[in-house]
């Protein structure tokens, strides 16, 4: 018999299929959608604090030519309150809909926004919190040092307002991301689980019409490689739980994720490529995979290729190809 259920921020999961935040679950029907093809949890598509800014700022200025200024900074303040309404909705009839985990996930850029925004989320009854930190470091003066503080400073503001597990999804571009994996995912503030790694929107050049348009929205299965070196190097290091992400688009790619270390993997594109039915398959196959390894949960490997488990932990810090060893230059 195959138990594929896992704890994931200390909720119990019946599989480590998560669906990722994407525009999947953007609604109560994507979340029954994915929740009916056998999800193990889901994470709703993230509160945009930009968002609401934007419909702010709409309000204001088509009211500003007949309001007063003390009449318009409060339509302001109000906006800004009532602004996650429908997303704390969905929190609310999500939770009655299905019977998996259900996580918010929150994408600010002021503190007190996170930190007002995630209070609302576990009051309306989030099971977690997934907080989505990326921002561009592209202004003079913003060091490594600042922006680590501020991913820092985040995490700390956040899990102070709040009860339920909070989950860091953030990229991998760090001068020193171990040490900052280290820094959110060791002691009493560490992160219930770190999500590794954001895709962040991607730009490209059309060389026809001369312009700046969208990148592919969608991962490929290349892309597994940072994720699965990363998590091979931290499982077993730090407290949080890790969650792999981006790249993960069949059942073989979940056994290498939790072979690397993995609690859960996050699925986005795939679905997209493939529809609902493909969380269903994935499971299919990671089965199928286990059967023909003898493994009978996931506890039988998780970790099994993980750098601390293994008897030569410098090979996985290799950056250069070495002939000796892989017959590549």
């Amino acid at each position: 018999m195959i138990d594929l259920s896992t704890r994931y921020m200390g909720l119990n999961l019946k599989n480590p299929l998560v669906v990722a935040s994407c525009g999947l679950t953007t609604g109560l029907q994507g979340v029954q959608n994915c929740a009916n093809a056998g999800a193990g949890a889901i994470v709703l598509k993230s509160l945009f604090e930009e968002q609401i800014n934007a419909d702010v700022s709409a309000l204001t200025e088509a009211s500003s030519d007949f309001m007063h200024t003390e009449a318009l900074e409060y339509l302001e303040g109000y906006g800004h309150a009532c602004g996650p309404h429908e997303y704390l909705s969905l929190v609310r009839d999500a939770k009655q809909e299905v019977n998996i985990p259900i996580i918010a996930s929150v994408n600010c850029i002021t503190a007190e926004r996170w930190v007002d925004y995630a209070a609302q989320l576990a009051k309306a009854g989030a099971d977690a919190l997934e907080v989505n930190v990326g921002f561009l470091p592209n202004t003079d003066g913003l060091t490594s040092a600042v922006v680590e503080e501020r991913y820092a400073s985040i995490l700390k503001s956040v899990k102070s307002r709040v009860d339920i597990p909070v989950a860091l999804k953030v990229g991998p571009y760090f001068s020193s991301f171990r040490q900052m994996a280290q820094r959110l995912g060791k002691g009493a503030q560490a992160a219930d689980a770190l999500v590794l790694f954001n895709r962040f929107y991607r730009l490209d050049i059309d060389v026809n019409s001369l312009k700046v348009v969208a990148g592919n929205p969608y991962s490929t299965q290349e892309e597994i490689h940072t994720s699965l070196r990363w998590i091979m190097l931290l499982a077993g290091k730090i407290d949080s739980d890790l969650a792999a992400t981006t790249g993960i688009h069949d059942g073989l790619d979940v056994a290498k994720q939790l072979l690397a270390g993995a609690t859960t993997t996050q699925l986005c594109s795939t679905i997209y490529r493939n529809g609902f039915v493909q969380i269903k398959t994935i499971l299919e196959q990671l089965r199928s995979w286990m059967e023909t390894h003898q493994f009978t949960s996931l506890d039988d490997f998780r970790g099994r290729l993980s750098q601390v488990q293994s008897g030569d932990p410098e090979s996985y810090e290799r950056l250069q190809y070495i002939k000796g060893l892989t017959g590549f230059e």
